[in-house]
């Protein structure tokens, strides 16, 4: 922020974007009374910000407008809310106190800036306040904070991430290693919990500008191939519009119908995940039909949707398995709506959803919405999915056996889950997480039938405890009175209640589980020529971040700390005589014929090249920096530097390693897949090692029914030699796809 008087143009601007909020606010708010006050918020956080600028070097009130913006118009909250959005940044950066603000504008107001203040203080302080002890887990105690908010009003958590969705607009603006950081908690933390309270619109927004800083290349490249696709296919979508409408209006609801294209960030994520390319991408577009239904009930609402699927499956082909029903069982996030994907007689397959009002508004505005129809009297048996989910958030926050780095990953693990429903053997119907196995099942039901459980029948067949579960299935849980809990059920339990239980047990016998853990500990660092002393524990209490030796000796024994990987938590203890492989100093590690880790030194800097993303020379990079000065060099993409830079972000730093020569090579792997023919195998490995001069480290292809799949591991100097590699492979007839993959 800087001091600098405002011109006649910044005050033009800011009534002309106060005139904007205050529009919304007006179909918002109650009354005249309620938008006396949004007026009273504005006029006071206005003089409070007077002559105060941006990073971009606007006026600073600007973002308090911005923020509110996002609160009345993308979350729909009212009046209170958008007056402490108005007010939020007012108590931290001038030198008015939450007094002045509960005497001015009440309790409730003052509360929300309150709790919006307290946030603001630990992110922005976190590299200031640090000490010894807190050095691991700052970032996450401030993220606990926020979190914590849950427990006193909802609404400070929605209007930060209001705040945050406009800090990511501006985000430009930033240093770049903040920038980083910034960007790594939205996607740790901020982006799925904006899912999990149905904030659609704000979670896209944020992804979209997470990948445009993350991945500019593959963004800007959708981006392209999106407007070209609409281009060719926009009409023939529009064409298919026509028909459906006339559908509609036989039917005499009020309806409108919306085209949606599918967001970059959500392209790029099933690209990644599918390991497809954009032309494999089947469902870029969707049409959404939203209307009003006969009669304000839920049951009215079913018989209308299905009504509806009915005529749409009658008038058109469609795929039976792609109807997703989210009436009869909504997404965890409250979401609902029917999904069918129909072929159009333009030859084009089209996602068509299927949503009442009431249901469009809770997608697009969440919890707020949903707490709008609920005050209203419109009551359902799902209604009550987000209060639990809340409840169940407030219980974790307030456990004092969870530390806060630990409960940012339960949170974060919650946040992401999906959830499928299964039954029990009375036809009772049981939600658990995706992945949760028999036993956890057994604890869900009650602690008792878990502690004695032997095994499980799974639609009537007998299966193991760590059986995992699928959707539909049917569970009994077979006891016996003498059983109870084992240490290895901790290695396949997916739930935090059932591995709590099963951790309790054994907190009787802490100290025998504790010393079963260090010699298990003890023997690990042993085959790797290591002692356990005052050097080696603190490593691996580092890694695992976790306080006492003690807590870490009891959870090895457990089974819940691995003592996979000991080699790289122990690199910087271990330092061998290594081999020069170029002027640059780049080199392998000990033992790297098995696990291609590298480091560079260049620039008097040590680089230690990520194992578990593998960057190359030309991939946007992250860098965190350890406490002997070396960095870690992740790809900004990889999952495990989200976590670290949420967690860290004091840590962050930017690389300079690109220019390491044309002497060193990294291992890549690309999956190819086509239509087999006679000598492709010898066109591809020819084209690879003779043109392009390329190693190959290994060969996997495999056809099936005329259809090859496989992958290719080569080396490569850079991801410019990647890409042109993809482009030629691409060319050659019969390759349909052609990506770069993770190497497992």
């Amino acid at each position: 922020m800087s001091f600098s008087e405002f011109t006649p143009e910044d005050y033009t601007l800011i009534a002309r974007e106060y005139a904007e909020l205050k529009e919304a606010a007006r179909k918002r708010c109650g009354g005249p009374d309620e938008l006396d006050v949004v007026q009273k918020a504005f006029d006071f956080a206005n003089e409070a910000h007077k002559n105060i600028r941006r990073r971009s070097g606007e006026p600073y009130i600007m973002h308090p407008i911005a923020v509110a913006k996002i609160v009345v118009n993308d979350i729909g909250l009212g009046y209170k809310s958008i007056s402490a959005a108005l007010l939020h940044d007012v108590v931290e950066d001038t030198d008015y106190t939450v007094e002045d603000i509960r005497n001015l504008f009440g309790d409730k107001i003052a509360t929300l800036v309150d709790g919006l203040t307290k946030i603001k203080v630990v992110l922005d302080n976190e590299d200031k306040n640090k000490s010894v002890v807190s050095s691991q887990s700052m970032q996450a105690e401030n993220f606990k904070r926020i979190l914590l908010t849950l427990n006193d009003d909802v609404r400070v958590v929605l209007i930060k991430l209001a705040d945050r969705l406009h800090n990511c607009r501006t985000i430009e603006y930033m240093p770049e290693h903040k920038r980083d950081k910034i960007l790594s908690e939205t996607m740790f933390i901020f982006i799925p919990l904006a899912h999990r309270l149905g904030l659609y619109g704000v979670k896209s927004e944020m992804e979209n500008i997470w990948l445009k800083y993350k991945e500019p290349d593959a963004y800007n490249d959708i981006n392209q191939q999106i407007g070209l696709n609409m281009m060719d296919k926009g009409a023939q979508i529009d064409e298919v519009i026509e028909p459906i409408k006339a559908l509609m209006e036989k039917t005499g609801f009020e309806f409108q119908i919306k085209k949606r294209v599918k967001t970059p960030y959500s392209i790029w994520h099933k690209m990644q995940t599918k390991k497809v390319t954009f032309k494999e991408i089947y469902d870029l577009y969707a049409i959404r039909i939203i209307f009003t239904p006969h009669a304000n009930n839920k049951e009215a609402e079913r018989e209308d949707c299905f009504r509806i699927l009915s005529i749409i499956t009658n008038a058109f082909e469609y795929k039976p398995e792609r109807i997703r029903d989210w009436v009869n069982k909504p997404k965890g996030n409250g979401y609902e709506a029917l999904h069918c994907t129909i072929f159009s007689k333009q030859g084009v397959w089209i996602e068509v959803q299927i949503r009442t009002r009431r249901m469009d508004d809770i997608a697009e505005k969440g919890i707020a919405a949903h707490w709008m129809y609920k005050q209203s009297g419109f009551v359902g048996e799902n209604d009550s999915v987000m209060d639990q989910w809340l409840e169940k958030v407030r219980e974790i926050l307030v456990s004092p056996d969870v530390n806060a780095v630990e409960l940012l990953d339960i949170i974060h693990r919650d946040l992401i889950t999906q959830e499928i429903v299964v039954f029990t053997p009375k036809g009772e119907q049981r939600t658990v997480p995706k992945g949760a196995t028999a036993l956890d099942f057994a604890y869900l039901i009650h602690s008792h039938i878990g502690d004695k459980a032997i095994a499980a029948k799974v639609n009537s067949k007998l299966v193991a405890l760590s059986h995992i579960l699928r959707s539909g299935d049917s569970v009994e849980i077979l006891t016996a009175e003498n059983e109870h809990p084992k240490r290895e059920w901790l290695q396949f339990l997916q739930t935090r209640k059932a591995r709590n239980q099963v951790m309790d047990y054994f907190k009787a016998d802490r100290e025998n589980t504790a010393a079963f853990g260090r010699k298990l500990l003890e023997d690990q660092l042993a085959s790797l020529d290591y002692k356990l002393n005052e050097e080696t524990l603190k490593a691996v209490m580092s890694h695992n971040e976790i306080n006492s030796a003690d807590e870490l000796f009891f959870r090895i024994g457990l089974g819940i700390v691995k003592l996979g990987g000991m080699k790289d938590i122990l690199a910087d203890i271990d330092k061998p005589s290594r081999t020069w492989l170029s002027r640059f100093g780049f080199r392998r590690d000990k033992d790297s014929r098995k696990t291609d880790s590298y480091v560079i030194d260049k620039d008097d800097r040590k680089y230690v090249i990520a194992t578990c993303c593998k960057p190359i020379p030309g991939d946007p990079v992250i860098g965190f920096k350890s406490p002997d000065g070396s960095i870690t060099v992740h790809k900004k993409t990889c999952s495990v530097a989200e976590s670290i830079a949420s967690k860290h972000g004091d840590q962050v730093v930017i690389p300079q390693w690109e220019s390491l020569g044309e002497s060193n090579s990294f291992l890549v792997r690309i999956s190819l897949r086509g239509v087999d023919r006679v000598g492709l195998l010898n066109d591809i490995t020819r084209y690879i090692s003779l043109v392009m001069n390329v190693n190959m480290r290994k060969l996997s292809l495999g056809t099936e029914q005329g259809i090859f799949e496989g992958f290719i591991d080569v080396y490569v100097t850079s991801r410019e030699d990647l890409d042109k590699l993809v482009r030629k492979l691409s060319d050659i007839e019969g390759i349909q796809s052609v990506v770069r993959t993770d190497i497992e």
